[in-house]
C-alpha cells in the first residue's frame, strides 16, 4: 500500500510541480524539521545535564557527600554510554560530523545514511550531558543535513537538489540553535562552500527563517548569550581589536594543532576500552580542577559576558582567590590551554560532539583574557564583554574559516551592529594571520589533504574529485613483442580502434602501433612473416604516458602541453592499464561541473 502511494505521489509531483518549485516547498519542511531537531537537542541536553549534575551534587543522593568523585567519573560514564550506543544500537560508524557531510557532498552525491538523522543527536546528548567538553552545533548541523539529504532522495530529486536540501538542513539547524537566520545561511556558504546564486540563496534563507521561527515559538525570544552592548565602540580602540585578532589567530592555530596531536594519539590506540578509560579519567581530572570545562562551557561564558568572572572559581579548590584580578587572568589563560585539550580528548576517546561550540568558548575566554590583562597592565581601559564577543567571532574565523558567518552570528546575539567594525577587523586580522598556516577549516583540512574536498574553485575541484579509473578505456586490442605482421593484421580485423598497444610477455608497456602508419603494408602478404611488430612500434615519451597514481590535473596538463588526443595509462611497474582520451576526459569534466554547479 505504502509503495503504491509513493509511486502515485511521485507521478503527481512530476506532472504538477517543477523541481525548483518543489525545492522551495521542501525548504520549508526541512527548515521546520531541522529547527525542531535543534530545539529538541538543546532542551534535552539542558535538562539531562541539569539532572545529572544535581544528582552528582545532591547530598541526599551521594553517600558521604563525595560529589567530587562523582563529577570526576561523569565524563567517563558519558563516553562509555556513547560508545555503547554507537557500537550496539547504531551498529556502525556514525561518521565524524561535518567532515562526513563535506565528504558526502564531494564524493557521494550528497547522500547521507538515514541513521544520521538521529544517531549524532542522541550520541552528542549523552556525551555533553555527562560533561564531555564538546559542542552540539556540529552534530545538529549534521542531523539537519541528513534530514534534507534523505527527503531529497526519498522524493527522487536530482543530485543538485539533494545537495541544496542538505544545505537547507544545515542552515536551519544553525539558525534554530542561535535564532540567527543569516548566520545559518552564511554557515552553509562558507563552511560547505556553496556558491551564492539565486538558485541557492532563496531556499537556504527560507529554511533558516523557518527554523528560526520554530525556535522563537517553542523557546521564546531569548537566545544563546543574549547580550546588549552597553559600551559603545570608539575608533581609537581599533588597534586593540587588531591585537585581539592576532592573539585569536594564535589561539586558533593552537586549537587546531592540539586537536591533531591529541586525536592522533587516541587514533593509535587499538583498544576502545583504553581510549575510554584514558580519555574519561583525563577529562574527569580537568573538570574537577576547572569546572567551566564541564560540557559545552556556555554557562561560564555567559557569566563572563555579564561581568561575573568570580563564577570561574565557584566550587573549585582555589575559590579563596576569587576577586583577585591576577588570579582571574591566570585562570582564563589556563582554561584557554585546557579547553582545546578537553575537546580533543572527548572526541578522541569516543565521545560525539563538535568544535563549533568550543571555538565560541575559546574565543570568549580569549577576548576576556586580553581585555582583563590590558586593563591590569594600565593600558587604555577596554570593555571586557565587548572583547569577549569579538574574540568569539575571531576564533570561530580562525578555526572554521567563516568570517562572515562568525560576524553576523555575534551581531545577531547582541541584537544589533554596534560592534560590526571591531568584529570585522578582528576577524579579518585573524583570517590573514592563520591563512599561511591553515588554508582550510577544521572540518575540511583533512579532506583537502586527500583530494576529497569540493571547493568554490569548481575547475580545481572537478579534476581533483573525478575518478580517473572510471575514465580509462580498455577496449584496445593488444599485440605482443615478437608478434609478426600476420598477427597484427588479425588484431586489426577484430579491433574498432586505430591504436594498438605493444606489450612484453609480462605485460610491460613498450609502445604503440598506429593503423595509419602501417596501412600501406598490411595488404602485402609477402611481408606477413618477415616483419614484426617491433619493427613497426613507436616507443612513447613521458609526455605520452600517465601513471594511475597521477592526478587528473597532471593528465589535463599533458593534454594541453602535448596537444595529444590519447594518453597511455600505466602503473608504477610499467604495466599497461589502458588509454585516456581527450574527448572522454573533458566530457566527464563537463558532466561533473553540471552536476555540482549551484546554478
Amino acid at each position: 500500500m505504502s509503495s503504491n502511494f509513493y509511486r502515485k505521489l511521485h507521478r503527481w509531483r512530476l506532472r504538477h510541480l517543477s523541481e525548483p518549485v518543489m525545492v522551495m516547498l521542501l525548504a520549508v519542511a526541512v527548515g521546520l524539521l531541522s529547527g525542531l531537531a535543534a530545539v529538541a537537542l538543546k532542551t534535552i541536553v539542558h535538562y539531562a545535564g541539569t539532572f545529572v549534575t544535581r544528582m552528582a551534587t545532591d547530598p541526599s543522593f551521594i553517600i558521604h557527600h563525595s560529589s567530587l568523585i562523582i563529577i570526576f567519573l561523569l565524563p567517563l560514564i558519558g563516553i562509555f554510554l556513547t560508545v555503547m550506543f554507537v557500537r550496539y544500537i547504531v551498529r556502525g560508524d556514525i561518521g565524524h560530523g561535518l567532515p562526513s557531510v563535506l565528504l558526502a557532498i564531494s564524493r557521494n552525491r550528497s547522500e547521507l545514511p538515514a541513521k544520521n538523522m538521529y544517531s549524532s543527536l542522541i550520541a552528542s546528548t549523552i556525551t555533553v550531558a555527562f560533561g564531555g567538553s564538546v559542542g552540539l552545533e556540529a552534530p545538529i548541523a549534521s542531523t539537519g543535513s541528513a534530514i534534507g539529504s534523505n527527503i531529497g532522495r526519498w522524493l527522487r530529486l536530482s543530485p543538485k537538489s539533494v545537495r541544496l536540501l542538505l544545505g537547507c538542513g544545515a542552515a536551519g539547524a544553525i539558525a534554530g540553535i542561535f535564532k540567527a537566520p543569516f548566520a545559518g545561511v552564511l554557515f552553509v556558504l562558507e563552511v560547505f562552500m556553496f556558491d551564492l546564486t539565486a538558485t541557492t540563496a532563496l531556499p537556504l534563507l527560507i529554511a533558516a527563517l523557518t527554523a528560526s521561527t520554530v525556535a522563537y515559538f517553542t523557546m521564546g525570544t531569548e537566545v544563546q548569550f543574549k547580550f546588549t552592548v552597553e559600551a559603545p565602540f570608539a575608533l581609537s580602540q581599533l588597534p586593540f581589536y587588531a591585537v585581539l585578532g592576532v592573539f585569536c589567530a594564535m589561539v586558533s592555530l593552537y586549537f587546531l594543532r592540539v586537536t591533531d596531536h591529541v586525536e592522533g594519539w587516541f587514533a593509535k590506540r587499538k583498544s576502545p576500552w583504553v581510549k575510554m578509560l584514558v580519555g574519561g579519567l583525563t577529562l574527569g581530572v580537568m573538570v574537577v580542577l576547572f569546572p567551566p570545562l564541564y560540557g559545552e562551557g556556555y554557562a561560564a561564558l555567559t557569566n563572563l559576558l555579564h561581568g561575573n568572572p568570580d563564577s570561574l572559581f565557584a566550587g573549585t579548590l582555589y575559590s579563596q582567590w576569587a576577586g583577585n584580578t591576577w588570579a582571574i587572568v591566570i585562570v582564563l589563560f589556563v582554561l584557554i590551554l585546557l579547553k582545546a585539550i578537553a575537546t580533543a580528548t572527548t572526541i578522541g576517546s569516543g565521545g560525539v560532539g563538535g568544535t563549533f561550540g568550543p571555538s565560541l568558548v575559546l574565543g570568549g575566554l580569549s577576548g576576556y583574557f586580553i581585555a582583563t590583562l590590558g586593563n591590569q597592565l594600565g593600558l587604555p581601559p577596554q570593555d571586557t564583554a565587548n572583547f569577549a564577543l569579538v574574540g568569539m567571532a575571531a576564533v570561530m574565523t580562525g578555526v572554521m574559516h567563516a568570517p562572515f558567518m562568525a560576524t553576523f552570528l555575534i551581531a545577531d546575539i547582541t541584537g544589533g551592529y554596534g560592534l560590526l567594525v571591531p568584529l570585522l577587523t578582528a576577524s579579518a586580522v585573524t583570517y590573514l594571520c592563520i591563512s599561511p598556516f591553515e588554508r582550510h577549516s577544521i572540518y575540511a583540512r583533512k579532506l583537502a589533504e586527500h583530494g576529497d574536498l569540493l571547493t568554490h574553485d569548481k575547475d580545481s575541484s572537478a579534476w581533483n574529485l573525478m575518478n580517473m579509473q572510471s575514465l580509462i578505456e580498455t577496449n584496445f586490442v593488444i599485440v605482443r613483442s615478437g608478434d609478426r605482421l600476420r598477427d597484427l593484421v588479425e588484431a586489426i580485423k577484430t579491433s574498432r580502434r586505430n591504436i594498438f598497444p605493444v606489450l612484453s610477455d609480462d605485460d610491460k608497456f613498450l609502445g604503440v602501433i598506429v593503423l595509419d602508419d602501417v596501412r600501406n603494408i598490411i595488404f602485402n602478404a609477402d611481408l606477413y612473416d618477415s616483419v614484426t611488430v617491433d619493427d613497426l612500434m613507436h616507443p612513447l615519451s613521458e609526455g605520452d604516458l600517465v601513471r594511475n597514481s597521477d592526478s587528473l590535473t597532471d593528465v589535463v596538463e599533458k593534454f594541453r602541453i602535448g596537444n595529444r588526443y590519447n594518453l597511455v595509462v600505466i602503473d608504477d611497474q610499467q604495466n599497461y592499464l589502458g588509454f585516456l582520451s581527450r574527448a572522454n576526459t573533458f566530457s566527464a569534466y563537463r558532466r561533473f561541473i553540471s552536476a555540482t554547479s549551484d546554478e
